[in-house]
């Protein structure tokens, strides 16, 4: 018998997260509800105010909040400073008149609830407020967060993490008892200090480590790196008061530009997978089913109204901005809920004292039920946009006319191959993405005015943070026989419609590649072989008959290619060392 120990209650906390995770979350995608509600649904069944089977909300919730942490610092990785300033009239414009528009209206709705000035102005605020975990991750899923209304959620989404710190500023003002102003001038000192320290890290210390590291190639330490490196940003930005989700964000723009960034934003997926999951489910834990069956048609009729209040002011400043009626329809239903933050400022007012009785919980459900209808109003923007999309047909033939000036690109290796493939495909204007694992082209690449990405071809995770997913083609110029055919053979697994344009160096690989799953495979040594060959005839005289036999060997070395492609990679293996064996020997 296996005595208990110590970890015992955390093992099976864990287990208990993991199954209500795995078996909701499945059945919930599986009828078209999304992941997210599956989340908060997992969370309500196992939480204190359903099974029972978890208690400690609190400390859950706490843990959980990693989750938008790590996913604040993958967005900041896929947002380069050149896109953040061309978004910056639909942050500080957009995102201002968002918060204060739907504040002050929600605030005049609770004034007209009977709820004094200052608790209204503080909910109000609260509730105007989206969720930036919930959307982000509904963008994400859908690969909308580069679209035109994706540029523009996200905008609103960033302004209103920025307005956290003023907003716990207003509800630290708002609270009954002395005031905490006197302070103020030190603490925005200190937050600015924190500001420029994280970016003077972020950009000279971080990358060096990250250098290191990879010139060691220890790469079960660069997940470690990019844990501490998310974690000490958070953590700085709390100490001076900020939020920890914007320190993370600003560390994850500042990694933009870095070689590292598609490694990166591979090591992290899967921590902030995980971790934003049971941020949700935490949520869903807290929801207090006594309390929302007591006051049903409120927390209804609030959630309802809230979301609709939202989705219209949203729908009616994203016109204002110049967005299209479906892209606006789309900002609205995918930010019409209740944000996360909320959560924080009704705990901090309730313990001030500002809220009390059965208030918070009301509008907690409020929140969290305003979040179960965002999957049914995208839903139902998704096929509005679907049918408008209908008479945009003609636009999309006449696109097509130089539909190759809008391909994306991924070239993995820049070796000898991968540069001469990267120029041509420069160009012709193309957006290509270069990916290698040696620091030492990495930095001969940066010193020619090239910006190469570190990451490990061979493994597909890499691959799809490249990118690869959405490329129009996929270059594998890999100088690794063995991993060049496994990835190949994972490409082709993950995306079959993929076009995978490789480069090997003799015939037995081409033959391999082929079998792996290749579009094409090309042979470094053929054409400069072939040039060599033509060259030396030429020079001794042999002009008349060069052009022929050229053309002669490329038949005879085509229909061998085709005999080849009819039979298995083994059989046509054993027949070219055959064949190769008989020319030996005349």
């Amino acid at each position: 018998m296996i005595a208990a120990t110590d970890a015992d209650p955390i093992l099976l906390g864990a287990v208990v997260f993991l199954a209500a995770a795995v078996v909701v979350v499945l059945i919930f995608r599986r009828i078209g509800m999304g992941s997210v509600l599956g989340y908060l649904a997992a969370g309500a069944l196992i939480g204190p105010y359903g099974l029972g089977a978890i208690g400690e909300t609190e400390t859950v919730l706490h843990v959980a909040e990693f989750g938008v942490v790590l996913l604040l610092f993958v967005i900041g990785l896929e947002l380069k400073p050149a896109r953040l300033w061309r978004l910056r009239s639909d942050i500080f414009g957009l995102g201002l008149l968002q918060v204060t528009v739907t504040g002050a209206a929600l605030t005049v709705a609770l004034l007209a609830f009977g709820q004094p000035f200052d608790r209204a102005l503080l909910v109000g605020l609260a509730l105007a407020l989206s969720s930036t975990a919930f959307g982000v991750q509904i963008l994400r899923e859908k690969r909308d967060l580069a679209a035109p209304y994706g540029d523009r959620a996200f905008s609103i989404l960033l302004f209103q993490d920025l307005a956290i710190v003023p907003l716990l500023a207003l509800a630290a003002f708002l609270a009954p008892g002395p005031g905490v102003t006197e302070n103020v001038a030190v603490d925005i000192v200190i937050g600015l200090g924190a500001l420029v320290a994280l970016v003077l890290a972020g950009r000279y210390l971080v990358p060096q480590l990250f250098a290191f590291i990879a010139r060691e190639k220890a790469h079960e330490i660069f997940s470690a790196a990019a844990l501490l490196v998310v974690g000490g940003a958070a953590l700085a930005m709390d100490a001076a008061g900020l939020s920890m989700a914007l320190g993370a964000f600003i560390a994850g723009v500042l990694m933009a530009e870095s070689s590292y960034r598609h490694q990166l934003e591979t090591d992290i997926e899967p921590f902030r997978g995980l971790l934003l999951g049971l941020f949700f489910m935490a949520f869903g834990m807290t929801v207090d089913w006594a309390v929302v069956l007591a006051n049903w048609w409120i927390v209804l009729g609030g959630a309802a109204g809230l979301f609709l209040l939202k989705a219209v002011l949203l729908y009616l400043l994203s016109r204002l901005f110049g967005s299209g009626h479906i892209d606006a329809v789309r900002i609205a239903a995918t930010l019409g809920q209740g944000g996360e933050f909320a959560f924080v400022l009704l705990s901090i007012a309730a313990g001030s004292g500002l809220l009390f009785g059965t208030l918070s919980s009301v509008l907690s459900a409020v929140i969290t039920l305003s979040m179960v209808l965002t999957p049914l109003a995208v839903r139902f923007a998704d096929q509005a946009a679907a049918q408008d999309a209908g008479g945009d047909e003609d636009d999309e033939e006449m696109e097509g006319v130089d539909a190759a000036k809008g391909a994306r690109v991924i070239i993995a290796g820049f070796g000898r191959v991968g540069q001469v493939v990267a120029r041509i495909m420069a160009m012709r204007g193309l957006d290509v993405t270069l990916i290698d694992n040696s620091p030492r082209r990495i930095r001969m690449a940066r010193s020619f005015g090239t910006h190469v990405y570190f990451g490990d071809a061979t493994r597909l995770d890499v691959m799809i943070s490249a990118g690869a997913g959405e490329a129009d083609i996929i270059f594998l110029c890999i100088d690794d026989r063995d991993g060049a055919r496994a990835a190949v053979e994972k490409l082709r697994e993950r995306f079959p419609q993929a076009l995978i344009i490789a480069d090997t160096y003799d015939r037995f690989s081409e033959i391999e590649m082929r079998a792996a799953g290749a579009d094409v495979v090309i042979r470094e040594t053929r054409e400069s072989a072939i040039a060599l060959a033509r060259e030396g005839l030429m020079r001794i005289g042999d002009a008349a008959v060069v052009d022929e036999l050229v053309e002669e060997y490329r038949r005879r070395d085509g229909e061998r290619t085709a005999l080849e492609k009819d039979m298995g990679p083994k059989e046509a293996l054993e027949i070219l060392r055959a064949k190769y064996a008989l020319e030996r020997q005349g």
